[in-house]
C-alpha cells in the first residue's frame, strides 16, 4: 500500500506516465479485469448486460475532476467507507483476499490512469 503521502501525490499530481483512454475503455468493458460493467452501465454499446447498481459512468469526465476519479478507482472507500466497490490500487486492510492475490493491486498504476483518461473523455450525461 502506498504512504499517505505517496497516494496524495499520485492522486493530485499529473502523471508522469502517458494516459490511454482506449486502453482504459478496454480495461473499463473486460468482465475479467475491470469489472466495471458488473456494476456500472457505460457508453460502451457492444457490451450487454451492464450493471444498474452503481453510477452510469456517462458523463463522468464532466461529473467529477481527474482527481476525484483517480481516488475512486485507487481506494473509493476513502469517500464512503460502506462504498461496494473494490479498492483497485491498495493491498492492506482488506478482507477475504485469496493466497495469490494477497499484495497486489487489482490493476496497475498505469491502468489506473489509462481508466482515468476514459472516463474524463464521458462529459455527456447518460439519456433518461
Amino acid at each position: 500500500m502506498p504512504s499517505a503521502k505517496l497516494l496524495a501525490l499520485l492522486l493530485l499530481a499529473a502523471p508522469a506516465w502517458a494516459q490511454d483512454a482506449t486502453r482504459g475503455r478496454a480495461i473499463a468493458a473486460d468482465r475479467q479485469r475491470g469489472l466495471c460493467l458488473l456494476c456500472h452501465a457505460a457508453p460502451i454499446p457492444e457490451e450487454r448486460s451492464q450493471g444498474n447498481l452503481a453510477p452510469d459512468l456517462a458523463g463522468s469526465g464532466a461529473r467529477w475532476t481527474e482527481a476525484e476519479l483517480r481516488l475512486r478507482l485507487m481506494d473509493s472507500r476513502r469517500l464512503n467507507p460502506d462504498s461496494i466497490m473494490p479498492s483497485y490500487y491498495r493491498t492492506e486492510g482488506l478482507h477475504r483476499v485469496g493466497p495469490a492475490f494477497q499484495g497486489r493491486t487489482v490493476l496497475s498504476a498505469q491502468e489506473i490512469e489509462d481508466v482515468v483518461a476514459w472516463l474524463l473523455t464521458l462529459r455527456e450525461e447518460p439519456a433518461r
